[in-house]
């Protein structure tokens, strides 16, 4: 699959070729855990607690896949970006959307979504949720700009405030 100009706007696609969506392979697994630790230890403000996804493994990234599935991006063989979800009631949880450092702001994050939520229509299914950290603004603002909205807030253990927020794009009421 190709990028293509998708529902969720904002920033251009790159053009046809330099990149290439697909299914994330198990065999993939260590270099999906890889690029999941550096895409999230990069960020413009140290999300306390620190992210689980510091911690993924190759056998975090197979066991989320045979549970859900998941999408990869990759340039000369090369992976840049990955989502990973799991069926949840009537739609996919998203997880662990990760990008390249090296590769952000050229429509990755945006074509993963966008093959995340063909994958969830093709199911039949009614929504896309995910979480996020509230002090991550620009990935909030991100999935705003893709027709996600904030639903709930929550609070890590051992927190007096919210942590992070469950964000959901319904797909039943979009043609």
């Amino acid at each position: 699959m190709r990028p293509e100009a998708s529902s969720t706007g904002g920033e251009a696609m790159p053009p046809p070729g330099e990149f290439r969506i697909r299914p994330l392979l198990v065999e993939e697994a260590p270099a999906a855990a890889a690029l999941i630790r550096a895409a999230f230890a990069v960020q413009p403000v140290r999300p306390d607690p620190p992210p689980s996804a510091l911690r993924e493994t190759a056998d975090g990234v197979r066991k989320q896949l045979a549970s859900g599935g998941g999408m990869a991006v990759e340039v000369a063989g090369t992976l840049v970006g990955v989502l990973l979800w799991t069926p949840n009631e009537d739609g996919l949880w998203l997880a662990r959307l990760a990008v390249a450092p090296e590769w952000r702001r050229r429509g990755i994050a945006r074509a993963l979504l966008a093959a995340a939520e063909a994958e969830a229509r093709r199911r039949g299914l009614e929504h896309l949720r995910l979480g996020t950290r509230l002090v991550l603004e620009g990935n909030r603002r991100l999935f705003a700009s893709c027709g996600f909205r904030e639903t709930t807030l929550h609070t890590h253990p051992g927190y007096a405030e919210p942590t992070w927020v469950t964000m959901e794009k319904r797909l039943d009421a979009e043609g």
